[in-house]
């Protein structure tokens, strides 16, 4: 079974960080989706989720970050992502070409 867990913080009233951990792959990513999305109030605006803790990630867990971008940007919910530089887990955002749709900060 693949493990992944997240923590949420709020750096403002209305600005939450939800940092993420583990590994996201098609066993958990509509876990995952439905975690994110419970701790994602409609008085926010806006939402980083820090992937530095995040080992590895698929297709899947990427389908999970798009569907979040679409999904927020509908309710005017700003969305960025941190993503280490260097990491594994950057490659495969960059690759993805997700930057495009979803800013992407190094920290």
């Amino acid at each position: 079974m693949t493990d992944a867990s997240m923590t949420v913080g709020h750096d403002s009233a209305d600005t939450a960080r939800i940092a993420l951990f583990g590994e996201i792959d098609m066993a958990n990513a509509d876990e995952v989706e439905q975690q994110i999305l419970g701790a994602i109030g409609n008085q926010l605006t806006a939402v980083t989720i820090d992937l530095s803790g995040l080992e590895y990630i698929d297709s899947a867990g990427l389908r999970v970050l798009f569907t979040l971008g679409s999904r927020l940007d509908i309710l005017q919910i700003a969305l960025r992502l941190v993503v280490p530089t260097g990491s594994s887990i950057r490659r495969v955002i960059d690759l993805s070409g997700m930057a495009a749709a979803i800013p992407v900060l190094s920290h």
